[in-house]
């Protein structure tokens, strides 16, 4: 059963039946799997509960944490006329390039599912600056490539400091309430770290003389 392990063994009787603690644990372990834990991650939890090193209240609160969304940016399925709502009026070519690159999959019937609308915007305003959809998708892999380390690790990190550098205190709740914090705290500490990084990158692109060399090599392809 999904059950092995986490379970306390049954009663001894001439009939074997699950009393009242197997019940609760039953029930328990259901909700923990309607959560998505592995039966290895629900049998450790059930036991520091019922040890009582652990409020199920509190461990609730930090995974709802845990798991909220960062970001209001579901994927939607979206026509044609919403997607240009998006990104603005599209140019002959745009919409196969857009599924070309994935950013959106056809969906049947006219319409589409759109991985992240929000990105879909973003690169709508770029194209339209002039970079082109498949330097967006080059740019964007590059970013998520390096993102994704750096979560890990950044969690990894928090995980090993929860309540002795990272919350106030050590129970449960002042970890969540840590994570509460550093949601738009961190997204902004992103978005200062990037922009700094960006500086440094394109001054020592123009001390390098790398810049001019681009403006010769544009100069070179537009006479021919």
């Amino acid at each position: 059963p999904t059950s092995a392990g986490a379970l306390p063994s049954r009663t001894a009787r001439p009939v074997a039946f699950y009393g009242p603690r197997h019940v609760e644990r039953l029930e328990l372990i259901g909700r923990l799997q309607d959560r998505g834990l592995r039966m290895r991650a629900i049998k450790e939890l059930v036991d520091r509960i019922e040890s009582g090193e652990l409020q199920l209240n509190e461990w609730l609160g930090l995974e709802e944490q845990l798991q909220a969304a960062w970001v209001d940016d579901a994927p939607q399925v979206l026509t044609l006329a919403e997607i240009t709502q998006l990104v603005g009026e599209l140019r002959p070519g745009s919409l196969a390039e857009l599924v070309r690159q994935g950013f959106i999959v056809a969906h049947g019937e006219g319409r589409y599912l759109v991985h992240s609308p929000g990105l879909l915007q973003v690169a709508g305003r770029l194209e339209k600056a002039g970079i082109s959809l498949d330097v967006i998708t080059g740019a964007w892999k590059i970013m998520q490539k390096h993102m994704q380390k750096a979560a890990l690790e950044l969690v990894g990190l928090f995980g090993e400091r929860a309540g002795e550098g990272f919350g106030q205190g050590r129970s449960l709740e002042s970890v969540a309430e840590a994570f509460k914090e550093l949601k738009p705290l961190g997204l902004e500490s992103v978005r200062l770290i990037f922009a700094r990084e960006m500086e440094q990158a394109l001054r020592k692109l123009v001390e390098s003389g790398e810049a001019t060399r681009i403006e010769r090599s544009k100069r070179r392809r537009g006479r021919g």
